[in-house]
């Protein structure tokens, strides 16, 4: 027993020395204007020499600094820097894991397969080293995404900067992901099989179990006198199309398959991963389905592809007037959510238009999310969720944040890590 006690005392002396010691910024109660700056508005707009206006949480003024209108506030010299919408990350697991080798910090992955139920948004801890340390680049939202299954559960979006997942939430359950079945499949070698891909006998079966499963959710929710399945009922929705269906698929077979199950069903759809998007295009096109993207600096995966395949996918899909955003999130990382607007920097080196790199991961992303009516773009009366940068913020040798606010309230951009850069940047300062 005292040896147990031990075990708990130390366990929770390691988990709670991984969390951050935060202290959200308070409400907004003085007014700011932002002047000088190049404005980057998140829609392809550049103002140089901007005027930035914000009260109470919301943006007053967008315009040149050149017009004579008063200063609202507190006035911010921003001459030389740039300002941009606070950029969102999207199929992430932030906050839901801290330590991969502490199995008690990962909350990302429910047991079981059908999980359209479980809900991201109570397991967010909104006080994780991981999301503090996202803000210095400008990363000021995400979509809180869960793992695992067929079904894994709702995701939600929430903002940076809170004292739990109860103030950080902006959309609570704002979609349902689902694990797109795979229409190949490789033996065991461990067994002695052959590791050499094949066509999955089964990938028929199981796109019919997944019909099946919506089917079974329709008749429930007609109110049918059934017993309570809070499965079947967590699926309603998709279909009274208050969620969106964000489908985890790759293939170029099986993106075409998920399309039409989700024009079969009736729901909106979102396709997450896509590698192979650009080779149905058209379909995503004639029926205005977003790509969430993979990030750029991925080996490509196939041995046929061009070396530089992830390189061009967003100027690719882009070209063709599909909305895209990227998620760097896949499986369960969470560090490289932080390299998001470097992701956006490399696409804009490889064929994508700089604002239009921008766009992706602001009024883009707000676009998938549906939260374009408060955040994503600089717009009067949207959220003052925006950020100051010494330069370029695509770019990792001038992402240097000077400032940023979210719904008006000015942040601290202070980390645990910065805390470290600066205790050992004066360690030999007096040797």
């Amino acid at each position: 027993m005292k040896k147990q006690l031990i075990y708990s005392i130390l366990f929770f002396l390691l988990i709670g020395n991984s969390f951050a010691q935060q202290t959200p910024a308070s409400k907004q109660t003085k007014a700011f204007s932002i002047e000088g700056a190049t404005a980057h508005l998140g829609d392809g707009t550049v103002i140089d020499d901007s005027l930035i206006m914000f009260t109470d949480g919301k943006i007053t003024f967008v315009g040149s600094a050149k017009m004579k209108i008063a200063r609202m506030g507190t006035v911010i010299n921003a001459k030389g820097k740039h300002v941009y919408p606070g950029f969102i990350a999207v199929n992430t697991t932030l906050g839901l894991a801290e330590i991969n080798s502490v199995k008690a910090t990962l909350d990302y992955d429910e047991v079981g397969t059908m999980n359209p139920h479980i809900r991201s948004l109570i397991a967010y801890n909104a006080e994780s080293k991981l999301v503090e340390v996202m803000r210095p680049n400008g990363i000021l939202m995400g979509q809180i995404t869960p793992r695992g299954g067929t079904i894994s559960g709702t995701s939600s979006i929430v903002q940076f900067d809170a004292w739990n997942w109860e103030d950080a939430a902006v959309k609570a359950d704002d979609g349902i992901h689902m694990n797109w079945p795979s229409s190949m499949t490789r033996g065991r070698w461990w067994l002695g099989e052959n590791p050499a891909a094949k066509l999955d006998k089964n990938y028929a079966k199981n796109i019919n179990e997944l019909n099946d499963y919506l089917n079974d959710a329709k008749v429930y929710l007609k109110g049918s006198k059934l017993p309570k399945n809070l499965e079947l009922d967590a699926l309603k929705g998709l279909f009274n199309k208050s969620q969106k269906l964000f489908i985890h698929v790759n293939g170029e077979r099986e993106i075409t398959d998920a399309v039409n199950f989700a024009l079969r069903h009736q729901v909106n759809l979102v396709i997450v991963g896509g590698d192979n998007a650009h080779k149905v295009s058209d379909i995503l096109l004639k029926n205005n389905i977003p790509v969430i993207i993979k990030r750029a600096h991925l080996v490509p995966g196939n041995d046929d592809d061009n070396y530089d395949k992830s390189y061009k996918t967003a100027m690719q899909l882009a070209k063709k007037g599909i909305t895209i955003t990227i998620g760097l999130g896949e499986g369960s990382q969470r560090m490289n959510d932080r390299n998001l607007p470097f992701n956006a920097g490399t696409f804009a080196a490889h064929g994508l238009d700089k604002e239009t790199a921008v766009k992706l991961i602001t009024l883009n992303a707000a676009k998938i999310l549906g939260i374009d009516d408060t955040v994503g773009s600089l717009t009067v009366g949207k959220d003052a969720t925006l950020f100051i940068s010494k330069g370029d913020a695509l770019d990792m040798r001038t992402n240097i944040i000077k400032d940023a606010f979210i719904q008006g309230r000015k942040l601290s951009l202070e980390t645990h890590q910065t805390k470290l850069w600066k205790r050992y940047s004066n360690k030999y300062k007096n040797q």
